[in-house]
């Protein structure tokens, strides 16, 4: 059992005022009072839907010794440790380092951000390095890795305790680089203090996520401030594209590289040849052949390909390992079906990644194929990016069929209607709606003709569908597999 005094755990904090004995030892680290064992030091968080320091209480109840917070509670108690902090978070952060014995600081970690292509670059990345001899870890909306080893991923980026708990063990089982995805929520909340990132990626930004931050700046300036708070010997690479990506780098202290598909920058690619079983891309002088599809995905590898070479100082075995790269669970995924009829599953649940992915479709489908599309959108989610969702199925494709995603603890008929909404009048016509996602992907195979294109967008990788507060199992991939069995 890992044990630290109050004094090493403030080893190197400033501005945290303490009362009471710093020589008490710590045995464990929360932010839950549930979770609270004898020995632990409570960090009372004021969270967006509930405050930590109503719990404080309850923790000492539970055996907690020592207590993190922003106010001071009323009643003092004499065998208990306070330690009083402006930003609870950002203190535990780095109380999390000293207690973890610093086992960050023996990681190369590189984070990226942005609406879409954070799993994927990530997870290249993680396969990449792992191809060039490197062990490893991998933090993802899909999962999380340590080495060869595969963990349930519980948020995209998790919360502190949880994030330095994660480091200690990849640091203790031979791990030397990280790449994790950095989530706006997480930027918002400082889940990422303590961390003295290596480099930093930035994608892209759109419309997302809106419920949470309430507006489109607000959601920029989360993004941005992982790029502020990089330090001098880091780097940061942006993609120039986006009409934003120069905005993140605009106070950042570290060395500043862009990529881009389109004009001039550091970093370049350009796309040779494209159909559904992947691309040819040209870096520089070099071809290499890739089963990933999409200018989004050409975008993704060069923000790979950049952060590679940044990372080795220009290795010459990248590209080799880049060639043995697969696809990334869920996106743009391609499922053969019979007579060339062909599902493409993709986790797109953004306007933004909804529109890639059908351009990519349309650029890529031969003669006189039809694209159908079936997709829903998130309950208890950003509501105001759902008719965008509709005009853009609706618009873009031959038929479609509006149903169910994870409806969560709303009405899924009614988060149809509200997609409906975007749909113009002479589009109406296109749309099917079919609540039951099942029977939604079963239409779209009856209806499809051979050569036609299947996309079933917003769940990608999930193998559940979360329906008042319960996950059902559901794969979408299982699904359409099943039902071209019973097509000629």
């Amino acid at each position: 059992m890992m044990s630290k005094t109050v004094k090493e755990l403030l080893v190197n904090i400033k501005n945290v005022e303490s009362v009471g004995s710093t020589e008490i030892s710590v045995t464990n680290l929360c932010i839950d009072s549930r979770t609270v064992t004898a020995g632990s030091l409570y960090a009372a968080v004021k969270g967006t839907q509930v405050d930590g320091h109503n719990f404080i209480q309850s923790a000492i109840e539970k055996g907690a010794r020592v207590i993190l917070c922003q106010e001071l509670p009323q009643n003092i108690l004499e065998n208990i440790t306070y330690l009083k902090t402006e930003n609870t978070t950002v203190t535990l952060g780095q109380i999390s380092v000293n207690f973890f014995d610093h086992a960050i600081d023996d990681l190369i970690v590189v984070g990226c951000t942005g609406t879409n292509g954070k799993t994927t670059v990530t997870t290249l990345l993680f396969d990449l390095f792992s191809h060039l001899g490197y062990k490893c870890g991998l933090i993802s909306t899909v999962e999380y890795r340590i080495g060869k080893d595969i963990y349930p991923s519980t948020h995209t980026t998790p919360d502190v305790i949880s994030l330095h708990k994660l480091f200690a063990e990849m640091s203790h089982q031979g791990c030397t680089h990280v790449f994790m995805e950095v989530s706006s929520h997480a930027l918002d909340q400082d889940r990422i203090a303590g961390i003295n990132f290596a480099g930093a990626v930035f994608t892209n930004i759109t419309h997302d996520h809106l419920d949470y931050h309430i507006t489109f700046d607000n959601y920029i300036k989360a993004k941005k401030k992982f790029f502020d708070l990089l330090t001098d010997d880091a780097f940061s690479v942006t993609n120039k594209d986006d009409k934003n990506g120069l905005v993140m780098l605009q106070n950042t202290k570290s060395i500043r590289y862009t990529y881009s598909l389109k004009g001039t920058a550091d970093f370049n690619v350009k796309i040779i040849e494209s159909d559904f079983g992947g691309m040819l891309l040209r870096f520089g002088t070099t071809d290499i052949w890739t089963p990933l599809v999409g200018n989004f995905n050409a975008s993704n590898l060069l923000a790979v390909y950049a952060t590679a070479k940044l990372l080795t100082q220009g290795d010459e075995e990248i590209e080799v390992a880049m060639s043995a790269l697969g696809r990334v669970n869920g996106r743009f995924e391609a499922i053969a079906g019979p007579n060339s009829r062909t599902a493409i599953i993709d986790y797109a649940h953004t306007p933004d990644a909804l529109e890639n992915v059908i351009k990519t479709i349309q650029h890529i489908r031969q003669g006189h194929s039809n694209l159908i599309t079936v997709v829903g959108c998130g309950g208890n989610r950003d509501s105001a990016k759902r008719p965008e969702m509709g005009s853009i199925a609706s618009r873009m494709s031959e038929r479609c069929l509006f149903t169910s995603d994870n409806p969560r603890n709303e009405d899924p008929n009614q988060i149809i209607e509200e997609m409906m909404v975007g749909v113009s009048p002479e589009n109406s016509r296109k749309v099917l709606k079919i609540t039951d996602r099942a029977e939604a992907i079963r239409t779209a195979v009856l209806l499809s003709q051979p050569g036609d294109v299947i996309l079933i967008a917003g769940k990608g990788h999930e193998t559940y569908q979360d329906i008042k507060g319960v996950k059902h199992p559901f794969d979408d991939r299982i699904i359409v597999t099943e039902e071209f069995k019973h097509i000629k």
